[in-house]
């Protein structure tokens, strides 16, 4: 591509990179024709994001859905981005996937008790770098 094209594809370490660095994302499950979508704090842990949640919809569908999909993005003034992850959300039961999740600094933003650990595996990781600016002359 171009160096002045607005829309930059990132490469895999880069999309990973980028989600790395934000908490904040959103979790979308599909039930029936319906999507479902989810704010979540999360991290990065070794090429998954791991996350907490309550007994409800969201960990429901977390783990009966066979397949997901995950968001998150920022922004500076001149450029934004954007990764999104399709994949499978994996309830942790195991004693050693817990421990392993819980020495993650992952804090719950709300005050609530979230006694469950959700891990995404991706199937699939894409993302988008844009470049703000005027719309081209057509």
């Amino acid at each position: 591509m171009p160096a002045d094209d607005p829309v930059t594809v990132l490469s895999e370490e880069d999309s990973w990179d980028l989600l790395s660095s934000v908490a904040l994302g959103r979790f979308v499950v599909v039930t029936g024709r319906r999507a479902e979508i989810f704010p979540i704090n999360f991290i990065t842990q070794r090429r998954t994001l791991v996350f907490r949640t309550a007994p409800g919809t969201k960990l429901y569908h977390a783990v009966m859905s066979d397949e997901i999909a995950f968001e998150a993005d920022g922004h500076t003034d001149v450029e934004g981005w954007s990764v999104i992850i399709h994949g499978r959300a994996h309830l942790l039961t195991a004693a050693d996937e817990i421990l392993d999740a819980e020495e993650a600094p992952l804090m719950t933003w709300p005050a609530t008790v979230k006694p469950h650990f959700v891990r995404v595996i991706p199937i699939e990781i894409s993302g988008r770098r844009f470049k703000f600016g005027p719309a081209p002359f057509r």
